[in-house]
């Protein structure tokens, strides 16, 4: 599955990311209403980071997701395609080992990593299908996926009521709050024009992954898939 056109190309995207690096972690605390601390500690169980394991956290930004595994004792690489967002990451977290990368072609050797995992990231790479196979390349045998990512709402008048939200409030918010808005209208579509949680699952699978679960986080706004090699 290739990124719906949404009128940016890669560096495009790079060079978006790059203009709200610094205010990036705080709008999207606000315009999630706060979910954002919840969906990390989600992603964290999913991952159960173990102590000196190496684990690769993709579209990290500024480090703020790949923090926690540092916390639990892992030994993590925060890799993103911004040089912005690591510029910023570096200041705030000076501890954490920050490589800039590219989703489909990443920098790393084979089998050097014991779990992958990608928050809000994926959806914004030119192939999905081609990513999570780099993600399963660079994965040891037993290691694990996972991947936490705006899905759609189960509940049919909730996703209505969210779709409206996402292509009206969510720009509007952003432009109080962001230093960009005109990124957060981009975000937003390339949310409405991502795979459900089901066609996700499938790719994973497809990608040469195995056993691929999702739990859906906060209605289904968000979906945690989780698979193993």
């Amino acid at each position: 599955m290739t990124r719906p056109d949404l009128n940016k190309e890669p560096h495009e995207v790079a060079a978006m990311f790059d203009k709200v690096a610094e205010k990036y972690d705080i709008t999207n605390d606000v315009l999630s209403l706060g979910q954002t601390r919840s969906w990390r500690k989600a992603v964290l169980n999913a991952v159960d980071p173990q102590p000196g394991e190496r684990i690769l956290d993709l579209a990290a930004g500024t480090g703020t997701s790949t923090e926690p595994f540092f916390k639990a004792g892992a030994d993590p690489v925060a890799c993103d395609f911004s040089a912005g967002m690591i510029e910023v990451g570096k200041k705030r977290y000076p501890h954490l080992t920050f490589v800039q990368g590219d989703a489909l072609n990443l920098p790393f050797e084979d089998a050097s990593f014991d779990a992958v995992t990608i928050s809000f990231g994926l959806r914004n790479v030119n192939s999905t299908l081609k990513a999570l196979q780099e993600m399963f390349r660079v994965t040891k045998p037993g290691g694990r996926l996972v991947v936490c990512e705006f899905s759609h709402p189960t509940w049919s008048p909730f996703r209505t009521v969210y779709m409206e939200y996402l292509m009206k409030a969510l720009p509007a918010v952003a432009s109080k709050v962001s230093s960009d808005p005109e990124a957060y209208i981009y975000l937003a579509e390339s949310i409405r024009a991502w795979p459900n949680q089901s066609e996700l699952a499938a790719l994973v699978l497809e990608a040469g992954w195995d056993s691929c679960e999702w739990r859906n986080l906060s209605g289904g706004i968000v979906a945690l898939h989780r698979a193993t090699k």
